[in-house]
C-alpha cells in the first residue's frame, strides 16, 4: 500500500486500504495487480488521468508527420522541366518530407535504364545539402524509383 503523499504504508487487508482511501476522499487504485501482494495507491484517479491526457497531447503536438511525396521525371527530360520539379523537390525536402523521385519508362526506353539512373543521381547531387539518399535508384517493373529523406537539423 503507498499512501497519497507517496510513502510506503506497508501490507494491509483491502477493507483496511479502502477506508483510509474513503477518509481522504480519494480512490485506491491497482497500480501492480501481478505483483505479489499486489500493489496499491491512494490518488485522485481523475486528476491522475487528465494529466497523463494532457501529457499525451502535448507530445502528440511536438511531433512531426513525415510525409513520402512522389516527383515523376521522364528519361528523356528537358533542363527547363527538371529545374521545374528541382524546385519542387528542394520545397518537399525543406518543409521536412520525403521525396520519392520515379522515372517511368516506355516503349523501348527500359532498354536504357542507365540513362534513367543518372537523371536519378543528377537530382540527388543536385540537392545533397538538404537530403540523404535513403534509398539507391533500383529498377521496380517499368519504373525505377530513389528516396531522399531530408537532413537532421542540428
Amino acid at each position: 500500500m503507498i499512501g497519497a503523499d507517496g510513502e510506503q504504508l506497508g501490507i494491509m487487508p483491502i477493507r483496511e486500504a479502502l477506508q483510509m482511501a474513503q477518509d481522504l476522499n480519494l480512490d485506491l487504485v491497482n497500480v501492480a495487480p501481478t505483483a505479489k501482494p499486489p500493489v496499491c495507491r491512494v490518488m485522485d484517479y481523475g486528476k491522475f488521468r487528465y494529466e497523463t491526457q494532457k501529457k499525451e497531447k502535448e507530445a502528440r503536438k511536438n511531433q512531426k508527420i513525415v510525409d513520402l511525396k512522389e516527383i515523376r521525371l521522364s528519361a528523356t527530360i528537358d533542363e527547363h522541366d527538371f529545374q521545374t520539379k528541382l524546385r519542387n523537390v528542394e520545397k518537399f525536402l525543406s518543409d521536412g518530407d520525403k521525396v520519392k523521385l520515379s522515372v517511368r519508362f516506355r516503349g523501348r526506353e527500359i532498354a536504357h535504364a542507365s540513362i534513367g539512373q543518372k537523371v536519378l543521381e543528377r537530382m540527388a547531387a543536385t540537392v545533397e545539402e538538404l537530403c540523404v539518399v535513403e534509398r539507391r535508384p533500383k529498377l521496380e517493373g517499368r519504373s525505377m524509383i530513389m528516396i531522399l529523406a531530408p537532413k537532421q537539423q542540428q
